[in-house]
């Protein structure tokens, strides 16, 4: 990787971490915070989301037909979803170790604390759960899947990837044989 790429990759990471301190000022002026990996809202805050909550059956009533049509179809996901779930949680847990790669802590992609929001109603909450579950079981199966890349193939295409993975910055360049044959350091 060239001078270029390690200083742009290095102002990426400085921007994240700078993002994510003005998401954390956000969090506190919503006055929620963590203690002990607990949610706590300010009880002032807690009453006013319950008085928010929009009634179960008000929520469906009002709901668009064709969302109550689709349902089904958005649900019947979690099938395949939880099937790659375990078929890449049993991958890596038998092949990591074989090529030295270090595990993904499932935990560290799966988050559920929606479920802590009292403006949410049951039907809000379970939806809220299916989108974390599907959107955090996707992250966890590209990290497993970037370091799988970066230990077996890691060569940039010759087009432009969408949403690449934090590896593929550091990848070897497409055509350049001498720095895929050079021994890596």
């Amino acid at each position: 990787m060239n001078d270029a790429i390690a200083d742009l990759t290095g102002r990426i990471a400085a921007l994240e971490a700078e993002l994510e301190a003005e998401l954390a000022k956000r969090r506190a002026g919503l006055r929620v915070g963590l203690e002990k990996g607990k949610v706590i809202f300010e009880e002032e805050v807690l009453r006013r989301h319950r008085e928010m909550r929009t009634k179960l059956s008000r929520y469906i009533l009002r709901a668009h037909p064709l969302v109550i049509i689709t349902a089904p179809v958005i649900y019947s996901l979690i099938v395949p979803f939880v099937l790659l779930d375990l078929f890449v949680t049993i991958y890596q847990w038998t092949c990591f170790p074989a090529y030295g790669i270090a595990r993904v802590r499932r935990a560290d992609y799966l988050v559920f604390d929606r479920y802590h929001l009292a403006h949410l109603n049951l039907l809000e909450k379970i939806n809220c759960a299916y989108c974390s579950y599907a959107n955090g079981l996707v992250a966890y199966v590209r990290e497993i899947s970037g370091r799988t890349e970066q230990y077996w193939c890691p060569i940039k295409h010759a087009r432009r990837v969408i949403g690449a993975h934090q590896y593929y910055a550091q990848f070897k360049d497409y055509g350049d044989a001498d720095a895929f044959q050079a021994p890596a350091k």
